[in-house]
């Protein structure tokens, strides 16, 4: 009988044991997984050619995706019925609030111009509903030639074609491709 007790008590540290290292590697599995999605993040880009294609639902998902690169940790995609002329809203690592309008043509630049009612609904909540720092119309078509002077007397930012290749394309955040980006609320 002393002999099976000391027989089960073996087995239990065995199982214990065993579950103690399969816990552990479990854990380092999602360690190094997290941090793969961190890198591959980090490494996100997006030519033309693959923003061109995207449906609008989808090019707005990846204004988020890219504001998430560029460590706005809380981006995220809302736009839809009711959005208030909202797509993505995002704070920066410097504590900005982003509300972000994403225009997407089909037909890229080659399509229809975004115009100033757009850049006049956006305006008209993104401030008042959602406290934004920074409001932004990025598309990856091309502007009227009227949004340029609507955008600055309404202290908005536009991001045209041009700037999304830069953004989109490289490495650095959207905040360093921008003029006359409000100071930060805190730093880091």
């Amino acid at each position: 009988m002393e002999e099976t007790l000391l027989y089960a008590w073996w087995i239990l540290i065995v199982l214990g044991a065993a579950a103690t290292v399969g816990g552990a590697v479990w854990i380092h599995r999602l360690q190094q997984q997290r941090a793969w999605d961190r890198v591959r993040q980090q490494a996100l880009r997006y030519g033309l050619p693959q923003l061109d294609a995207l449906h609008h639902r989808d090019f707005e998902y990846a204004i988020r995706d890219l504001m998430l690169r560029d460590g706005c940790t809380d981006a995220r995609q809302i736009g839809g019925a009711g959005d208030n002329g909202a797509d993505v809203l995002a704070t920066d690592p410097l504590g900005r609030t982003w509300v972000i309008q994403c225009k997407h043509r089909r037909d890229g630049d080659r399509g229809s111009a975004v115009g100033t009612p757009d850049l006049q609904r956006v305006n008209g909540t993104a401030r008042q509903l959602y406290g934004a720092d920074i409001v932004l119309v990025v598309t990856n078509g091309r502007f009227t030639t009227r949004c340029a002077p609507l955008a600055t007397q309404l202290h908005m930012h536009l991001a045209d074609r041009r700037t999304l290749a830069t953004w989109a394309g490289g490495g650095r955040p959207l905040w360093e491709l921008l003029p006359k980006i409000p100071a930060p609320r805190r730093s880091r």
